[in-house]
């Protein structure tokens, strides 16, 4: 099965995209949603530091962040892309019980505070004010209202993804295949009843 943006792994491609499957697998995520993830925050680059902020790496990891995961920022900025994703993952394994679909990721990634929460759930904290969060923050807010709502994340992260990709991110996806599948047994029980 191959992954969105897999062409834009510029080095060790078989081994980050068997490594981007094994991790996900373990975090119960759709690899898919992990390679879009990375492809915003880095555009897949491992080495990509944000020169306001110091953020590093595939999923943009703050100074402090790589602190606690017991590294730096320089550290994962001389790291490859398949040993980095060992701190993906380590970032986002307490997160798993929560993380239900392709916006809950990347909430993970960028506000972990919104995960669960409503879809008009304004992003702030007790440190920062919304209207700080969405000036630092511009892409996300969509109605140039000084605040982030939860919805405004999600719009914005489905709409980079290509159409050809949106059903392996929708969020009524089960649903669809629940109905195939009832309708399948359904034709097998009508077929049946015809033949006997």
């Amino acid at each position: 099965m191959s992954l969105i943006y897999e062409d834009k792994i510029l080095a060790n491609r078989p081994e980050f995209i068997s490594e981007v499957k094994r991790y996900s697998k373990e975090l119960g995520i759709n690899p898919n949603w992990l390679m879009a993830v990375m492809e915003f925050e880095s555009g897949l680059n491992p080495q990509a530091v944000n020169s306001v902020s110091g953020a590093t790496g595939l999923i943009q990891f703050l100074p402090s962040t790589a602190s606690g995961l017991g590294t730096s920022t320089w550290s994962l900025a001389m790291m490859g892309g398949v040993e980095q994703l060992y701190y993906v993952y380590k970032y986002l394994e307490p997160h798993k019980a929560k993380i239900k679909n392709y916006t809950d990721l990347y909430l993970a990634v960028f506000f972990p505070l919104a995960i669960g929460k409503p879809r008009d759930y304004v992003l702030m904290t007790s440190s920062q004010s919304a209207f700080t969060i969405a000036n630092q923050n511009p892409i996300f807010d969509l109605d140039k209202n000084g605040v982030i709502e939860k919805k405004e994340i999600e719009k914005v992260m489905m709409d980079r993804i290509p159409a050809n990709w949106k059903m392996s991110f929708s969020r009524v996806r089960w649903v669809y295949y629940l109905i195939m599948i009832l309708a399948i047994i359904a034709f097998i029980w009508l077929v049946y009843k015809i033949l006997t």
